[in-house]
């Protein structure tokens, strides 16, 4: 492979290859980037790591998500940088030049869906997709000052695409306003029956105040209460709920668990068949999956069990936790490791919730810190993906 071929290194410089698409369609004209962890056909899928892509074969048809959109009338622009494996969430591949913020040049994207952020944030594409197990979606999302949703888990299949964490893989896109957003939902998810619930309906708001506890400092504070503001505005009151009985604690090393052992049983083999291939606090990651047993995975799926009847039960049909997106504005690219560690961990206690639960989650791009994005999110019941883009086209609206 050669070097990027933007200039904000979101695209990956693969040999070309004619990608067909209906000329006409509900997307038709829209450019669409793909993270290089979905198949394309004629394309091999390198999954952020180069022994991978060295190693592929092209695909022989693209995945069912990426086939939906080209359907639609969009066209493939090309593949977009991933951390390794999709698994990280600052977009920091030890392999390739990092992408461009946009929003925020001296801050990363954030990951595992760095390239397909870069690309929207900086207007090549139109639409990009990315993927969600711990915030891949949610967390550029924020950074970038984009709109972004992670599904409810299974809503929309993975065929195609590189497994992680299967129990909390999803798939996702991003754009840059809600009537782009809006026509790709149209085309991605099948309709539900919690979809005919009115769009219009008053919706009940909540919020923890152990989430809100997680933002930074005063200017994020400060910022959050702002955006709750225009929330308030849109959508009405939103009520301090009784806090959980699940510590922010405990679900954290809960999610931790369950995803690094799933993502060691995803790909533990390759690992150790190829030493040395992954950067190594990618690496560190993925075995960590290895120290987790059988009885400690058994327990943090019951512990998640728990946590997801006990959320469902705060929800109801008609609720939404409102929370920011991640603690505060992106990282600077110059932080040093242990710094960007601590910010992974603050940021996986408000990412981890709808991991674990399932339920859908969307970001939105309502706030300012330091001169870079910061985000806020509504959390829905499961399958309230589409009222939630509803919801966050009533506040988008008021915000401007």
């Amino acid at each position: 492979m050669g070097p990027m071929r933007d200039s904000l290194n979101a695209f990956l410089d693969y040999p070309q290859v004619a990608v067909s698409n209906a000329q006409s369609g509900p997307l038709a004209g829209l450019g669409l980037g793909v993270k290089d962890i979905y198949d394309v056909a004629g394309y091999r899928t390198g999954c952020g790591n180069l022994d991978t892509y060295a190693q592929g074969s092209p695909a022989t048809r693209s995945a069912p998500a990426v086939q939906v959109i080209l359907d639609a009338g969009a066209h493939f622009l090309g593949k977009t940088q991933t951390d390794e494996f999709a698994f990280s969430l600052m977009g920091q591949n030890a392999h390739f030049p990092q992408p461009m913020n946009s929003a925020a040049p001296n801050r990363v994207t954030g990951g595992s869906s760095s390239g397909s952020a870069a690309a929207v944030a900086g207007g090549l594409a139109d639409i990009a997709l990315g993927s969600d197990t711990g915030g891949s979606i949610r967390a550029p999302a924020s950074f970038c000052g984009l709109i972004g949703l992670r599904i409810t888990h299974g809503r929309i299949p993975l065929d195609g695409v590189m497994p992680l964490a299967p129990s909390l893989d999803t798939v996702g896109w991003f754009a840059r306003d809600m009537d782009v957003y809006e026509a790709v939902t149209e085309v991605m998810l099948a309709p539900s029956s919690h979809d005919e619930r009115s769009d219009r309906a008053r919706p009940r708001l909540l919020r923890l105040a152990a989430l809100d506890e997680l933002v930074f400092g005063p200017a994020e504070a400060a910022e959050y209460r702002r955006m709750l503001s225009i929330v308030t505005a849109a959508l009405g009151d939103v009520e301090t709920a009784t806090p959980l009985s699940h510590s922010g604690d405990d679900l954290y090393w809960c999610f931790r668990k369950i995803q690094a052992r799933e993502a060691w049983q995803s790909r533990g083999r390759w690992i150790e068949t190829h030493p040395g291939s992954l950067d190594r606090s990618v690496e560190d990651r993925f075995r960590f999956g290895q120290t987790v047993d059988d009885a400690a995975l058994a327990q943090a799926r019951e512990y998640r069990a728990g946590f997801r009847e006990e959320l469902g039960a705060l929800l109801g049909k008609d609720g939404y936790l409102v929370l920011p997106t991640v603690p505060g504005a992106a990282p600077l690219k110059s932080e040093a490791p242990d710094s960007l560690l601590a910010y992974r961990e603050r940021a996986l206690r408000l990412l981890c919730l709808s991991g674990l639960s399932g339920f859908p989650q969307i970001s939105l791009p309502l706030g300012t810190v330091d001169g870079a994005p910061f985000g806020l999110s509504l959390l829905g019941p499961a399958s309230s993906d589409r009222q939630l883009i509803a919801l966050g086209r009533r506040i988008l609206e008021t915000k401007d």
